[in-house]
């Protein structure tokens, strides 16, 4: 029995994927939602703690780095161990580290409180991204899709919470946040009962036939593709999410709360550019997702360091639209390529994609302390260009036909 298959009469027989697909989301929604919140408190804590740009960067790389490490190590654990219980375990990991940032009172102990919240998310993600999977029925894209738009709105959600709440009750409200991390754990209690009632079925389906009979070699270059692709896409994205609303404030004079409003603006078309990415892929193939989300931006980001005000916004609505809707397509290939390792394959490419992020956010940053903001969104305008390496990856027959088991 092929994993794939295995997969579908787990979901016949629970008959309650939707329910599952609709909670995990939910549970993205709210981590995704906590975890945005810390590059949203950036201009606060730059003001109270006189932190440098380079700073800044050293937080985010210190939060997404750690998520980046340990998310294919426990996705490899867990694909051979799985362990339905962990989601929960990973919001009590979070709560904690939203605890520490709220009561940190030094720039080593925000350190400290990013990572602990990046330990959070690196256990939540692979894990989550197998249910999924498992809860899919065979639409692997739009499960995908669904699962990654809750986390989408989350990230759009926790800037525009700082912006309202925060910014006006100072540092030591994020505590309350850590609510939502106790609503999680409650959710994904049940959702690890569900999981564990399954977990034999699946583990029966989990050996599985290499992929659309590639090579090896075949299947390591068109990895390499994809992590390229995650790079030039999560490298640019960085500029956008960490350094937004500096650029707003610094290029056209913006308060606080508007350039927030303007990072929401950008973070809701991601969310929705996300939740349209995953069933096109599964009605036309990842591949041609793939390859319009990340070549296609580029005429966009060359125009936006060259906008006012008003089309600063349409284009950065345009860019997180079209870039947004390649990581769905980009994670189930990558499951495709390599079935029977979801948790090692969703780890890889979730812990990447925050990697990179991570480095180009304190790349960014140090490139601002010696140039400017400005400068920054010039130069790297030219990224999304790497989307031409689409070219090179195979087509295969379950994106051709990805209803097939």
């Amino acid at each position: 029995m092929s994993q794939a298959v295995a997969q579908q009469r787990v979901t016949a027989a629970g008959g309650t994927a939707v329910a599952i697909l609709v909670a995990i989301s939910f549970c993205h929604l709210l981590n995704d939602m906590m975890q945005s919140m810390v590059p949203a408190l950036y201009p606060m804590l730059k003001d109270s703690y006189g932190l440098e740009f380079g700073q800044i960067g050293l937080i985010t790389l210190a939060w997404q780095v750690t998520a980046s490490l340990l998310q294919p190590l426990i996705g490899r654990y867990t694909d051979r161990r799985p362990q339905p219980y962990s989601l929960a375990i990973s919001m009590g990991i979070t709560l904690v580290g939203l605890v520490l940032f709220a009561l940190a009172q030094s720039f080593a102990l925000l350190l400290v409180a990013a990572v602990v919240i990046g330990m959070g998310s690196s256990i939540f993600h692979p894990e989550a991204s197998r249910v999924a999977r498992i809860a899919s029925g065979g639409r692997h894209g739009f499960a995908q899709s669904l699962f990654q738009v809750g986390g989408a709105i989350g990230s759009s959600v926790g800037p525009l919470i700082v912006a309202l709440v925060i910014l006006a009750r100072g540092q030591a409200s994020v505590a309350w946040v850590s609510l939502a991390a106790l609503l999680a754990m409650a959710v994904l209690a049940q959702v690890g009962r569900w999981y564990a009632r399954r977990r034999p079925m699946v583990a029966r389906g989990r050996a599985a036939p290499a992929s659309a009979g590639l090579s090896r070699a075949r299947v390591s270059g068109a990895l390499a593709v994809l992590l390229a692709l995650i790079f030039s896409k999560y490298f640019y994205l960085a500029s956008l999410t960490s350094f937004y609303t500096f650029y707003l404030i610094h290029k056209f004079g913006l308060s606080v709360q508007s350039a927030q409003i303007h990072l929401f603006v950008f973070l809701s078309a991601v969310a929705l550019g996300t939740m349209v990415g995953g069933p096109i892929g599964d009605r036309f193939g990842r591949k041609i997702v793939i390859w319009c989300s990340i070549l296609g931006v580029l005429p966009f980001t060359l125009m936006l360091p060259y906008a006012d005000l008003f089309w600063t916004g349409v284009l950065s609505v345009l860019i997180g639209l079209i870039l947004s809707s390649a990581f769905s397509a980009i994670v189930v290939y990558a499951q495709e390529l390599v079935p029977g390792n979801v948790g090692m394959v969703s780890g890889l490419f979730f812990g990447f994609a925050f990697g990179m992020a991570g480095i180009g956010a304190a790349v960014m940053g140090w490139l601002a302390d010696l140039t400017d903001i400005d400068f920054v969104y010039r130069g790297f305008a030219f990224l999304p260009a790497l989307g031409l390496l689409a070219a090179f990856l195979p087509d295969l027959r379950s994106d051709r036909h990805p209803r097939t088991a």
